[in-house]
Formats: C-alpha cells, structure tokens, sequence
C-alpha cells in the first residue's frame, strides 16, 4: 500500500514513519493553511490510502488564532478528503475528545452530538463536518491525551519537571484516556487497509487508552515508573486557568472501533514504560 501521510514531525506521523513505508509530507511540502495545496499533494503522490497526521494543536493559542485553526484543521481535512475521493482512495483523519463539552461521567459514544467549549474543539469539528461530507471512504478517528517520545507532550513535562521539584499541583478534575502515539498509527494503518477492501466501514471512531485517569492520577503513574520522588497534589481546575476551557470527561467509549476494525484499547500503563525507556535510552 502507498501510503501518503500528511505531518512530519509530529507524535503520530513520526509513529507512522516508524511502522510502515510512507511518504510524510511536512508543512515545506503541503502546508495546511492552503488547503489547495493539500489537495495537489495527493493528485501528484497519487497513493492508495491518505492519513492526516497534521493539525494545529497549540489549545491555548487557538483561542486568539481560531481563523488560522479553522483553516489547517477545518478547510484542510476537507479538501484533503475530496481529493481523496476523486481519487477512490480511503482517507483517514486524526480528531480529539475535545469535540464534546466534558459534561457527565460516562464515555462518550462516536454518535453523541458534539459540543466543543473552545476554539480547538470547533476547528477540529468543522473538520470533521468537512470530511464526512466529502463522502467516499473515510475514518474519524477520535483520540485523547496522546504521549510519546517525541515532541511536547504530558509525559514529558512531568518527567521533566521531576527532575526540578519534589512536588506539583496537577488537575485531577479532567479525566480522560491517555494515549500511546505509537497505539495511534499502528491503528490508522490496520484501519486504512480494512477500508481499501471495505468502504463500508467508514465512519467516526473513538481510540484511547484505557483505564481513564486524572492528569494527577497520569503524573504519579509517570513518577512511579521513573521511579521519581515527587508528591502530587490534584487540584481543580479553576486552580490553573488557561485561555482555553478544557473539557472535565474527556472519556470515550471504543466500542465500534473493536468491533468494525478488532481494535481494542490499549493499556496505556504499558506505552508509558516503553515511551520512557525510550526517553532513557536517548539520554
């Protein structure tokens, strides 16, 4: 399968390098703010399959910048998707929990009604919108709290600031499933070669880690296993205000996921240990 992959460096697309022959486009090659081009990159690759790795992810930025996010994460995947059709070839979108507003305490269906509560949220669902509008075969594939070795990430500001202080306040009100990047792409590519043989299949899914945690519970999970010396204490969230509002259940419910493709949840405990012995090893 000629795969074509569009992000570079990011925590996915640097997974996806990693577990199959691809061609990653970074932004020198098709940048998301012209959506055009996005959609030239795939005429000219002409692969058989599309992952969109890409996105605009600073939440915080996005609130002061949400035109700018509504174009890379809105019109981009959308004109990806319809090139993607003309050509009759699957194409598979990265999107987030944050598309719901985190209200309840339940996991949350693919078919639930969406209701972001900040910028990022409403870019990332305009694109959603966009795709599945483009028809033909496609994937949404909803994730949350993804972590790996690469780039900046929960786990690595932990493991960082470990090594600075003997305590931290960390939010215990927002609760979610971490997620492995490495999880991520090797589930897009199972996914990407059941929708060449399946069309059918398309649709929006939901794919994080599982059990779902506090980002006070995630830190002493990553200071137990570095074996760090740090007390953690959960605070609300109304303690460390940002720009954005985030979402407090950003649970969901993978069901389909194992059920259409045989995906099942991955035990994020377990990508934790092999994403830190990475980061030791790269000392």
């Amino acid at each position: 399968m000629k795969l074509l992959v569009f992000g570079k460096t990011g925590q996915v697309a640097r997974e996806l390098q990693r577990q199959c022959h691809c061609v990653a486009l970074g932004r020198g090659a098709a940048d998301l703010r012209n959506p055009e081009s996005c959609a030239r990159a795939i005429q000219a690759h002409r692969p058989d399959a599309v992952i969109n790795a890409a996105a605009f992810t600073a939440v915080d930025q996005a609130e002061a910048a949400a035109a700018e996010a509504d174009v890379v994460n809105g019109d981009a995947p959308a004109a990806m998707a319809r090139a993607a059709v003309g050509r009759g070839i699957p194409f598979l979108h990265i999107s987030t929990d944050y598309v719901f507003d985190g209200t309840g305490n339940t996991p949350r269906k693919p078919n639930e009604l969406p209701a972001p509560v900040n910028a990022y949220g409403r870019s990332k669902l305009l694109g959603e919108t966009g795709v599945a509008a483009a028809g033909g075969s496609y994937a949404i594939l909803r994730t949350s709290w993804v972590f790996s070795a690469h780039g900046g990430n929960f786990v690595k500001t932990m493991r960082q600031l470990g090594n600075e202080r003997s305590a931290l306040s960390v939010v215990d009100a927002q609760v979610g499933g971490p997620t492995p990047a490495a999880d991520i792409a090797a589930a897009l590519l199972t996914m990407a070669a059941a929708l060449r043989q399946d069309r059918g299949k398309s649709g929006i899914y939901h794919y994080c880690g599982t059990p779902a945690v506090s980002w006070a519970a995630f830190a002493k999970e990553v200071f137990k296993q570095t074996g760090q010396q740090v007390e953690v204490t959960g605070i609300p969230s109304a303690a460390y205000p940002t720009p954005a509002e985030r979402p407090l259940n950003s649970r969901l419910d993978c069901t389909s996921l194992a059920e259409v493709f045989g995906i099942v949840q991955p035990d994020w405990r377990r990508g934790l240990q092999q994403v830190l012995a990475e980061l030791e090893a790269a000392k």
